[in-house]
This record gives C-alpha cells, sequence and structure tokens, in this order.
C-alpha cells in the first residue's frame, strides 16, 4: 500500500474555519483535505532519484505550512519498485483506495507510458518528472503536464552545443537499454547530425548492469563519449570509463551529470560537460531559496529530479489558488493548470506549450572545482544558456512529429 505520511506531519494546523475564512470558495472543497499521491521509487538502480522526488515534495509542504492552494494537504508516497508493473499497481491502489485528487511523478519513463491510459481513462490529473517524449508529442495526454523536459529536450541541446561549440564530429553513445535511453540518444544524435557529426556506435547496457567493462571495451574510433545514464547509474559508469584508462571527453543530458551526484563523484568526472533544465548554480532567488531549504530539511543537494517535483507543486498550487480550491470541474482544474506560468522557480521562467510540455531555459555546464559551495569539491558550472528551449528544439513541430518517435533504432545508424 502506499505510504501515508501523518497527520501531524503533512496537514497544516489551520481548522477548516479559517480556510473558509480566507478562501470563500465551497465548504466542502475547503473542509477536505487535498490528497496527492507520489509514485516513487526507492528501491533499485533509480531510488537516487527517487528519493530526491519525495524529499522535494515534502520541503516544498514544509515551505508552504503543509498547504496547496489554500487547503490541507494529505500525502500518500508510494514506492514502484522502477518498473511498469510496479506503476501501475501503486497508481490503481492511489486513485481507487486511497482517492488522491492529483498524482506527481512517476519518474522512469517506460512507468509513465504504463500507466498512461489508466490515468487518462480515470481523468487523474498527472504531473510527472518521467520524460516519455510522445505524451505530449504525438500521443498528448489531456491529463498530464511535465514542469521537467521530455527525454530527448536536453540532449537536443548536447548534440546542439557538442557540434557546434565543442567541434566534436565522431561519438559513440552509451545508455541503458530502456525507453528514456532511446528517446535521449535518438535527440542527441538528431541535434548531432544536424550540426554535422556522426554517431559511430550506440551502446545499450541493461538497466541493471554489474560491469560496464564489457562495454566501454566497445568504445573506439571516436573523438567522444555521450553517456545518458540516470539514478546512480553514471557514478558506476563514470568510474569504471576511467578505471579503463579511456580519456575521450565526455558529454551528457540531464541525468548523466546530476547535481545531486556531485558529493559522489570523484576525479573521473572532471571536464564531464552536460545539458540540463535545472542547474545548482543557478543565480536566483527562487534557486537560492530551494536549495537552501532541502539542505535544512534533508542535507540533500538538489538535483533535477527534486526541481522537477518541486516546480510541480508550485504548478499545482498556483491553479489551485486560481480556482479558490475548487476541483468540482477536473477539465477546468487542467485548463488552469495549463495556463500556469511561472517566473520564481528552481529553473527559471516556465510556461507550457500546447501539448503540456514546460518551455524554459536549459543550462550546459561543465564539472570542474571552480566556485564550488555548500562543502562539495566539485561543482557543475555553467558555460551557456539556451532559453525558450521547446521540446521540438529549433525544428518546426510540424516537420518533428512527421518523423517517428526516438527509438532504439530511429535515427538509425549511418556510416560515418
Amino acid at each position: 500500500m502506499p505510504r501515508k505520511f501523518s497527520r501531524r506531519t503533512l496537514l497544516a494546523a489551520t481548522g477548516a474555519a479559517a480556510a473558509l475564512a480566507r478562501f470563500p470558495t465551497p465548504a466542502i472543497a475547503q473542509a477536505a483535505p487535498f490528497k496527492v499521491g507520489l509514485l516513487t521509487v526507492k528501491t533499485g538502480p533509480l531510488a537516487q532519484g527517487g528519493i530526491q522526488m519525495e524529499q522535494a515534495v515534502l520541503t516544498f509542504l514544509k515551505d508552504n505550512n503543509y498547504t496547496m492552494g489554500g487547503r490541507k494537504v494529505e500525502l500518500f508516497s508510494a514506492d514502484t519498485g522502477g518498473n511498469p508493473a510496479g506503476a501501475k499497481t501503486k497508481a490503481q491502489e492511489l486513485v481507487e483506495h486511497d482517492k488522491v485528487d492529483v498524482i506527481l511523478g512517476p519518474l522512469a519513463t517506460f512507468e509513465l507510458y504504463a500507466i498512461n491510459d489508466y490515468i487518462r481513462d480515470e481523468k487523474v490529473p498527472t504531473f510527472s518528472v518521467a520524460a516519455a517524449d510522445d505524451l505530449t508529442q504525438r500521443h498528448p495526454h489531456p491529463y498530464l503536464l511535465r514542469a521537467g523536459a521530455t527525454a530527448s529536450g536536453a540532449m537536443h541541446v548536447m548534440g546542439h552545443y557538442a557540434a557546434t561549440e565543442l567541434k566534436l564530429k565522431r561519438v559513440v553513445t552509451a545508455c541503458e537499454d530502456i525507453s528514456y535511453g532511446y528517446e535521449e540518444m535518438g535527440g542527441f544524435q538528431a541535434a548531432f547530425a544536424a550540426g554535422g557529426g556522426c554517431i559511430v556506435n550506440k551502446l545499450w547496457p541493461p538497466l541493471v548492469t554489474p560491469d560496464y567493462t564489457p562495454y566501454i571495451a566497445q568504445i573506439a574510433d571516436c573523438d567522444s563519449v555521450c553517456q545518458g545514464f540516470a539514478g546512480s547509474n553514471p557514478l558506476r559508469f563514470m568510474k569504471a570509463y576511467a578505471g579503463a584508462g579511456l580519456k575521450y571527453p565526455v558529454v551528457a543530458g540531464m541525468t548523466g551529470a546530476d547535481d545531486a551526484l556531485l558529493r559522489s563523484f570523484g576525479d573521473e568526472a572532471l571536464g564531464l560537460v552536460s545539458a540540463t533544465p535545472y542547474t545548482v548554480d543557478l543565480d536566483t532567488d527562487g534557486n537560492k531559496r530551494f536549495v537552501e531549504s532541502m539542505l535544512k530539511n534533508h542535507d540533500a543537494i538538489p538535483g533535477l529530479y527534486s526541481a522537477a517535483l518541486y516546480i510541480n507543486c508550485q504548478v499545482v498550487d498556483t491553479g489551485l489558488k486560481t480556482l479558490g480550491g475548487d476541483l468540482s470541474d477536473k477539465d477546468k482544474f487542467m485548463a488552469t493548470l495549463r495556463a500556469v506560468s511561472l517566473t520564481d522557480t528552481p529553473r527559471g521562467p516556465i510556461r507550457f506549450d500546447h501539448l503540456g510540455n514546460a518551455v524554459g531555459t536549459f543550462y550546459v555546464r561543465r564539472i570542474g572545482t571552480e566556485g564550488a559551495k555548500y562543502g562539495l569539491k566539485l561543482w557543475n558550472k555553467t558555460i551557456k544558456t539556451y532559453e525558450n528551449v521547446s521540446q521540438f528544439w529549433t525544428w518546426p513541430e510540424t516537420e518533428f512529429l512527421a518523423h517517428p518517435v526516438y527509438s532504439r533504432d530511429y535515427p538509425p545508424l549511418t556510416k560515418c
């Protein structure tokens, strides 16, 4: 069953009468708690990101007196185990047993694809960190919003930067053999090729890989490696890569050099360049408050997963406030949420496109020691900023949607 946090922990102390005085909407909407279901991952290689997700939601609630839109919040946290069947089971429990009003999560792309039909049929507003491209592209979901990015989004940026700024020509890619990896590397390949680059080989280790050595042994005839690993896998891959003595520079997407991994990376990560919609070094009031809250509440350096969940909470809170806490019309609630535009989030300004995906700033960073804060030895320092980035990158939407969703074999390898 989903983990229900205690009333003492997660329900605001203000009573229904006080809420009614502040928010003059129907009494029944104000008296009932706003039930939030969190689909996260606590076990396996993706647990590092899943723990961030829960920490971020708890941090938002503490920062906001355990309310959203003026309503007391009751949180139900469910561990999916990082697999499609677990995600489907936990989503059903949250909706049918716990009667949640919204779902935050899940983490993995394959999990979101697995619950897509169910949450659509049940009309459950869902605010996902999962980067499943096609659910805000060719098969848009009317009850889904994503404040982070598609799997390919950050890699479009990285592919462009690798070709035009780093002047790379021949790259070997390496990523988990899952849908997130396919969409990541498809985005990188498409943008890299548009800039004149070529993919020499694609390596697909399983999500749970005890030893990356056999895959690293296949890296050759290139001038760089692009890795898109997620959770704790970037740590293991980079250590194995350095241990093999390879010197090709490494680039990554939004999970391959996540800020939350900085405490665990060693010298093997020096020089690693990544593209992401969130960076811990963003010098804005909104991000500084967020980082300080995460450190205070959980002693955690926030990364992409925690930032995305915190922003999702901001979006829900803003939509609820606009409606005075009234959720009686789900379609009106979703329309209100899609119209939300925020400026003071941990990643900077965001708005949503007509398909429910965030449009915002992306950051290219390099890991080094310069400017390190919060007791860290390593630091992601921003070296280039791309504003108002669309999930379609620079391609016209109709042109982008005319090609198949990025997959293990699309775009295909071509002779370099």
